[in-house]
């Protein structure tokens, strides 16, 4: 799941840079990217990386999914570097070493079980913050710059993690019918397109590492906090200082990599020109 996010977030991200930039909350830019075989690359490795998260989430608690999540950054960062020849400050490279020491007291510390059903009333909440993460992202995309990518991604985030609490218990359906049938399905793939959205508006910014790190670190908290008050998520005995530290250190460090994160990508100004989809993306500047 880490690696299968990972490489989806550097394929959207230079999808999205290739792709003229919008300033409304329009839908129509999904479909405009959908026309580029790199974002359709990093669409099917999201998916892919989505089906994995599905599944971890039947027996795992969701602050631990949530936070592996997280750790795609640290793989986009140095396929960037590798590949796309972006720059890494020193304080970077702390910040992931760190993520990655947060993923492991995580996984260390998280007790397996299955999910507790929601309420009827936190089903109602889920899909009522649709179309208020909607409203927030139309007047969000007047931003721009990295302060653009926080945003969005930060919106992209909390949508993500609506998906991923009404995921925990709908992967433990026992049935089709009860799968199809059930409406967490459904507000699941609704908040799953919107934050889509949201995170492509992020990524045209120009700040992957801002646009990825705002998503992870907004989406971690509430999933966190709803998976151990209402869905049964537990920690091992005896580690629960283990899993708050493994927590704070992880959420920490993707806060942390926004400070750093200045656009990889760089738009043409003028209104007559078009990004040449053929020409690579030019590296960041050494001073990030």
């Amino acid at each position: 799941m880490i690696m299968a996010y990972g490489v989806a977030n550097l394929l959207q991200s230079a999808a999205a840079a290739r792709t003229t930039v919008h300033h409304t909350f329009d839908p129509s830019l999904l479909v405009r990217l959908a026309g580029q075989r790199t974002y359709l690359l990093g669409i099917g490795c999201q998916v892919l990386g989505f089906i994995l998260a599905f599944l971890a989430r039947r027996d795992l608690p969701l602050f631990l999914v949530q936070a592996s999540v997280a750790a795609g950054l640290g793989v986009t960062a140095l396929l960037g570097v590798l590949v796309l020849k972006w720059s890494l400050p020193p304080a970077e490279i702390v910040l992931l070493t760190l993520l990655l020491g947060g993923i492991t007291a995580l996984v260390l510390s998280a007790q397996p079980a299955h999910s507790q059903r929601l309420g009827t009333i936190v089903v109602i909440l889920l899909a009522a913050s649709i179309p208020a993460i909607a409203l927030l992202g139309f007047f969000a995309v007047r931003l721009h710059g990295a302060l653009g990518s926080v945003v969005l991604g930060s919106l992209a985030g909390v949508n993500f993690s609506a998906a991923a609490i009404a995921a925990r218990p709908l992967a433990g359906e026992h049935s089709v019918v009860g799968f199809f049938t059930n409406p967490l399905l459904y507000l699941l793939v609704v908040h799953s397109l919107v934050g889509q959205l949201l995170l492509g508006l992020a990524m045209q910014r120009g700040s992957t590492t801002a646009a990825v790190a705002a998503m992870d670190a907004a989406g971690a908290i509430p999933a966190a906090v709803v998976g151990l008050l209402l869905l049964g998520d537990q920690i091992r005995e005896g580690r629960e200082w283990m899993g708050a530290l493994g927590f704070v250190v992880t959420l920490a460090a993707v806060i942390g990599l926004t400070r750093y994160a200045e656009p990889q990508h760089h738009h043409a100004t003028a209104p007559t020109r078009r990004p040449d989809p053929a020409a690579p993306l030019r590296p960041a500047a050494t001073g990030r």
